[in-house]
């Protein structure tokens, strides 16, 4: 793929089908347009003209979304773009842009810190578009209305994937409608009941070996790998050491955790990470490793017993510098200082519990959370009732329907066993003391 111009946005951080999108989707100024590059399309925005003749900063939370589980937060903060009659041509939340959104805190950066780490501070003076912040959604600068193009970096999930949900679910409601209100035993009906609640699972194995695919195409040019070398009695596990990893490409820097999520950092452009601290307590021993970028602000941290604490840890530690280029220095806590100071990533790379583990691990689920594989489950299940109760009348569709439901609980039941019992076996056990695998080892 091709380089794009810097500064360009990188996409917060994502894992399984989301991952193509910090390969591929950036948003940058180029032959004077902001130019949105996703895994599907690119699309050009000129500025200037009749195009984007200003952008506004909202700087206030939007409303938390509610959902069967686990309530979705709202925006950080939305930029607008507008013409130079007010009107909108295109917006994002700024978190979508932030590589480490989902590990802090709702509105932890916030304002110019927010606008510098992201970047779109440094591409708005880039492509010369004046910036005016605001602070209340009912500022007369903010656009109303839910128009204008959404420059985001796409969604995780695949659209093909929605779509084939879309369409299954929305058959399998309507003939679920009818045979539950009606009564019916009408053959075909019960066919469509039972294929339809089928698709789900199998879609879902689709979406895994598609994005096991996609993966694989991706190549990029590495100039070093370097994992973690935890120190003994961390309770490190074969997991944490096979997976985890910060990753030295031509143009970023990549912290990836144990569950195969990626942070990416730009290594050029204005926002780009500048320099490793290293930090001692008061008494000079090691604390850990600041990853910092413009006007010192620390993107990441790394603590040193997990990453530089073990056998192999000062070789990684040199190979580190030598192959991130950036400026190195160290600085001893005084005082009553702590360590790191407010949240930041890095903190909990490494979990406290093979069940937190497992559970940062497993294939990403959609927006719906465990209510998608609930329904999943009744699909099947009901199909099986369906099946049981017209065995007299059509002995065939009722085999079939009792055979579609039991294999569509054995795909959705089968890849979450196999999870837990290798998980359980052999990746969330401990590291033996002395014998910290190397990257790449079995």
């Amino acid at each position: 793929m091709t380089a794009v111009p810097e500064p360009a946005l990188r996409p917060a951080a994502s894992r399984g089908p989301g991952l193509e999108r910090c390969h591929s989707a950036r948003l940058y100024c180029e032959d004077g347009a902001l130019v949105l590059r996703s895994r599907r399309r690119t699309a050009r925005h000129p500025v200037g003209g009749d195009g984007i003749a200003r952008a506004v900063f909202v700087d206030a939370p939007g409303e938390d979304r509610e959902r069967v589980g686990p309530t979705l937060p709202g925006s950080w903060g939305e930029l607008q773009l507008q013409d130079r009659d007010g009107a909108l041509i295109g917006r994002f939340d700024l978190e979508d842009w932030l590589p480490e959104s989902p590990v802090l805190p709702k509105r932890s950066v916030r304002g110019e810190q927010l606008l510098s780490r992201t970047g779109v501070s440094h591409l708005l003076k880039a492509a010369r578009i004046p910036l005016h912040v605001v602070r209340d959604r009912e500022d007369p600068m903010v656009a109303s209305g839910g128009g204008g193009a959404v420059l985001g970096p796409g969604s995780v999930f695949p659209y093909w994937y929605w779509g084939v949900r879309a369409v299954a679910g929305g058959a399998w409601f309507a003939a679920f409608t009818a045979v539950l209100f009606s009564g019916t035993t009408a053959p075909w009906l019960i066919l469509l009941l039972v294929a339809a609640a089928a698709v789900a699972p199998v879609a879902r194995l689709l979406l895994r070996a598609w994005t096991r695919v996609r993966l694989r195409r991706y190549a990029p040019a590495v100039r070093e790998r370097v994992g973690p070398a935890p120190a003994p009695g961390l309770g490190a596990t074969v997991r944490f050491c096979r997976d985890t990893e910060l990753r030295v490409q031509d143009r970023d820097l990549v912290l990836r955790d144990l569950g195969g999520q990626e942070y990416w950092f730009p290594l050029t452009g204005a926002h780009a990470v500048t320099s490793l601290v290293r930090v001692r307590d008061r008494a000079g021993s090691e604390l850990g490793v600041e990853l910092r970028g413009p006007a010192e602000q620390v993107r990441a941290v790394l603590p040193w017993d997990l990453w530089f604490g073990g056998e192999t840890g000062a070789d990684g530690w040199a190979r580190l510098r030598r192959a991130a280029g950036l400026t190195v220095s160290e600085r001893r806590l005084t005082g009553k200082a702590i360590w790191p100071k407010g949240p930041v990533l890095g903190l909990r790379m490494l979990p406290g519990s093979g069940t937190e583990a497992r559970r940062r691990s497993h294939f990403p689920g959609t927006i719906a959370g465990v209510s998608s594989t609930a329904i999943m489950a009744i699909g099947s299940v009901f199909s099986v009732i369906q099946g049981l109760r017209i065995t007299n009348e059509h002995p065939g569709t009722a085999l079939t329907a009792v055979l579609l439901g039991a294999v569509g609980l054995a795909l959705q039941g089968a890849p979450y066993a196999v999870h837990q019992l290798r998980s359980r076996l052999r990746l969330d056990r401990p590291v033996p003391e002395r014998t910290t695998p190397r990257k790449g080892a079995p």
